[in-house]
């Protein structure tokens, strides 16, 4: 479509902010802004308006175009109806998403964002991958930013249930962060989507992930927050889920944990404390129902550990014939099911 055409071509220009484009598309058309920059000095850098004026700035989308359109990447424009409802109401929605996968279709379901730590507890990360399932298994959506800790295991509890999940990045989408995550993009694309509003190559930069964050809120009715020390990036995601009227919650912990002082500190301040999936349901007015006990992942792996003697990553990667990101997953799944114990080393044992 000519009118994602031009709002991708906007979205490629140098040095544009999520608010510097909330505040050009409320005065004129992306068309309209890409006619005449110069109406728009005041927003528009002096080299946004020269790749504008020297036709650099269509060649760069119409090169991006065509890298999406060979990766099987759609490029879902702020106008189109495929473009998340949820998402189009916040203060500065995204020009355009990459999407692998689908977001359309589910706008009349609940959606759940589960944001957390990348250095989550045990309990934590299990307790977010049973949230997620059940949350799931009852037709929710889950949410998060397919980061290591709580969101990877968010992403992976809905995969269990057969449900859908979609993963928020904080990169372009083919350079998938972290790497160990890249097996999981065609299963959570299967069943939901991966999306990024990032140019398809661009790296995980720390100013990436705030962007990211105000997506994974504006996706959802409602965001839980399981493990988060003070100044976590999920606390971000909290205060945009509340600047956008959405719902916001926590697990409370105990106060000598430190992943529970970011999320003490948001009961405190009038998040609702949630402590499993029913909780959730009750907050955002659905039900869920007991799942039965997940199937315990079947894993050649198991086979080469030991509970008395903890094995090294790169034993498991000698002679296994497998990736490095993929027994990561594996291994992950396996933590997830009780089944293996990671010690500092890395190291691993058999429970």
């Amino acid at each position: 479509m000519d009118a994602t055409f031009d709002l991708l071509t906007l979205s490629l220009l140098p040095g544009l902010q999520p608010r510097t484009t909330a505040a050009l598309r409320a005065r004129a058309s992306a068309a309209e802004i890409l006619a005449d920059p110069e109406a728009h000095a005041d927003l528009l850098s002096e080299g946004a308006r020269r790749e504008l004026r020297g036709g650099g700035a269509r060649d760069a989308a119409e090169a991006e175009a065509l890298r999406a359109r060979r990766a099987g990447i759609a490029i879902v424009g702020r106008d189109e109806p495929d473009y998340p409802r949820l998402l189009r109401e916040i203060a500065d929605p995204p020009l355009i998403l990459y999407v692998r996968g689908s977001v359309a279709g589910h706008e009349d379901e609940p959606a759940v964002a589960i944001v957390g730590s990348r250095a989550a507890s045990p309990n934590g990360t299990a307790l977010a991958w049973a949230m997620a399932r059940e949350l799931a298994a009852a037709g929710a959506s889950v949410v998060s930013g397919f980061a290591r800790g709580i969101d990877s295991a968010a992403h992976r509890g809905a995969l269990e249930a057969g449900g859908r999940t979609l993963a928020v990045l904080g990169s372009g989408l083919e350079c998938v962060y972290p790497a160990e995550n890249a097996p999981l993009v065609a299963r959570v694309a299967e069943r939901g989507a991966v999306v990024s509003e990032l140019p398809l190559t661009w790296g995980p930069r720390p100013g990436n992930f705030p962007r990211r964050n105000r997506i994974i809120a504006g996706l959802s009715h409602g965001v839980v927050v399981v493990e988060a020390q003070h100044k976590s990036g999920a606390l971000i995601t909290a205060r945009l889920a509340l600047e956008g009227g959405r719902e916001v919650m926590a697990v409370p912990g105990h106060p000598s944990l430190p992943g529970a002082a970011g999320t003490n500190a948001l009961i405190r301040d009038g998040a609702r404390l949630v402590r499993d999936a029913a909780d959730i349901a009750l907050e955002l007015g659905f039900e869920v129902r007991p799942v039965a006990a997940a199937s315990q992942p079947a894993s050649g792996l198991l086979a080469r550990l030991r509970v008395d003697k903890p094995v090294t990553l790169e034993e498991l990667v000698d002679g296994s014939g497998r990736s490095l990101p993929e027994l990561l997953a594996e291994l992950t799944e396996l933590e997830l099911a009780q089944q293996v114990r990671r010690l500092p080393g890395p190291l691993y044992v058999r429970r």
